[in-house]
C-alpha cells in the first residue's frame, strides 16, 4: 500500500506551517509512524479542512456544552440557587445592565491600543468574559493572563502579547480614575464608619495618582532619555495619547455607572434595600479587591470584600454573604454569556462559505 504524504501549507510571513496537525503529519510520520497512523493523521487533517469536519467539531462542542448545562440544572434542582430570592424582572434588568457594561468596557479597552494593533471589540469582550470565568477558581491576576490568552488567540488579532499586557496596565489605571468619583461620593454619604470612609478616600486618592501617571506617560515615553533605550523606543509609539485616554475614561466610566445601577437593583431585590450608598460602597470594595496583586481567587476575594463592606454598613453577616455570592454568580453568568456569544459568532463565520471575490 502506498501512502501519499500531504505537504502542509506554509505561512509566507512566518515560514511555519499554518495547520499544526499538518505539521505533525509531515514531520513525525516519515520517522516513527507506521502506515495506519499516517492514515489516521491524514484523516484528521482532512477532517479539519473540510466543511463537514468543521460542522462535526461544532456539533461535538455544542453537545458538550449542552451536557454541562444539563448537569448544572440537575445540581441546582436540588440545591438552592443563589438568585432564587430575587424578582425575575429585576434580575433580568440587572443582567442586561451588566452585559451593556461589558460592551462599554470592551470599547474603552480598545481605545488604549494603537490604531494598527487594535483588536476587535468582540475579542476584547470575550477576553473579559473569560477572565470572569477563570476568576472563580484561580487566584488574582490569572484573570489578566486569561484576557491575554483569549484575545491573542482570537482570529485576526493584530496585537502581540507585550502590547496586550501594556493595554491591561493602562486599563487598570483608567479603572482607578473612573472609580475615584464614585468612591469619593460613597465616602460622603452618612452611615459609613471611619474605617470605611478611610478606605474609600484611599481608593479616590489612587485614582488621582493614576490620572497623573496617565497624563505624564506620553511625555516621559517621548523624552530623549527614554528613546535611548530599546524599551523606550518600543513604548513611545504605543503610549496612549491624552485624547484616546479621555475617550477610554468616558467609556469605562459609563461601564462603572452601569455596574452601580445593576448593584442598586440587585441589592433591592435580594432583600438589602434599594440604597445608592451601599451600591457605591459594594462597587468600590469589589474594585479595590480586584486590584490586589494576589489573592485566594479573584471572585472569592471580591465576594469577601463586598460582604465586609455590607457588614460595615449594618447588614447582617449571613445576609451580606448571600447577597454578594448571588451578585458574583450573576457577574460570572454574564461573562460566560459574552464568551459563548463570541465563540458562537466566530464558529458561525468559520462555517459560512466565503464568497468568491469577483
Amino acid at each position: 500500500m502506498i501512502v501519499r504524504s500531504v505537504a502542509p501549507e506554509v505561512s509566507r510571513s512566518t515560514g511555519f506551517p499554518r495547520d499544526p496537525l499538518a505539521a505533525i503529519a509531515a514531520s513525525a510520520a516519515p520517522i516513527v509512524l507506521e502506515g495506519r497512523y499516517r492514515l489516521l493523521l491524514g484523516a484528521l487533517v482532512r477532517l479539519r479542512r473540510s466543511r463537514r469536519g468543521r460542522w462535526a467539531l461544532a456539533a461535538g462542542s455544542g453537545a458538550l456544552w449542552i451536557a454541562l448545562a444539563l448537569l448544572a440544572v440537575r445540581h441546582f434542582a436540588t440545591t438552592s440557587w443563589p438568585l432564587a430570592d430575587g424578582a425575575p424582572g429585576v434580575l433580568v434588568a440587572a443582567g442586561l445592565l451588566l452585559l451593556l457594561a461589558q460592551a462599554f468596557k470592551a470599547y474603552g479597552w480598545g481605545r488604549l491600543f494603537p490604531p494598527g494593533e487594535r483588536p476587535k471589540p468582540l475579542a476584547l469582550a470575550a477576553g473579559n468574559g473569560g477572565a470572569a470565568l477563570i476568576g472563580v477558581v484561580l487566584p488574582g491576576r490569572f484573570d489578566d493572563a486569561m484576557r491575554v490568552a483569549v484575545v491573542r488567540r482570537y482570529p485576526g488579532c493584530p496585537a502581540g502579547v507585550r502590547t496586550l499586557c501594556l493595554s491591561l496596565v493602562m486599563l487598570g489605571l483608567i479603572d482607578s480614575v473612573a472609580l475615584a468619583p464614585l468612591a469619593l461620593a460613597a465616602a460622603t454619604f452618612p452611615g459609613a464608619g471611619v474605617g470605611v470612609r478611610t478606605a474609600l478616600v484611599v481608593v479616590a486618592a489612587a485614582g488621582v495618582a493614576a490620572a497623573a501617571v496617565i497624563l505624564a506617560l506620553p511625555r516621559l515615553a517621548a523624552s530623549e532619555r527614554a528613546l535611548r533605550f530599546r524599551l523606550g523606543r518600543w513604548l513611545s509609539p504605543r503610549t496612549t495619547s491624552r485624547r484616546r485616554a479621555s475617550e477610554a475614561w468616558a467609556l469605562v466610566s459609563a461601564c462603572w455607572l452601569l455596574r452601580a445601577g445593576a448593584l442598586f437593583l440587585l441589592l433591592g431585590t435580594l432583600g438589602v434595600g434599594f440604597s445608592v450608598p451601599r451600591a457605591l460602597l459594594l462597587l468600590s470594595a469589589g474594585a479595590a479587591a480586584a486590584a490586589l496583586p494576589i489573592g485566594p481567587a479573584g471572585a472569592a476575594t471580591q465576594v469577601g470584600a463586598g460582604a465586609a463592606s455590607l457588614m460595615a454598613s449594618g447588614v447582617g453577616a449571613s445576609q451580606a454573604l448571600a447577597v454578594t455570592v448571588a451578585i458574583g454568580a450573576l457577574g460570572v453568568l454574564s461573562g460566560a454569556a459574552i464568551l459563548l456569544a463570541a465563540v458562537g459568532w466566530r464558529t458561525g463565520l468559520s462555517l459560512t462559505p466565503s464568497r468568491a471575490v469577483t
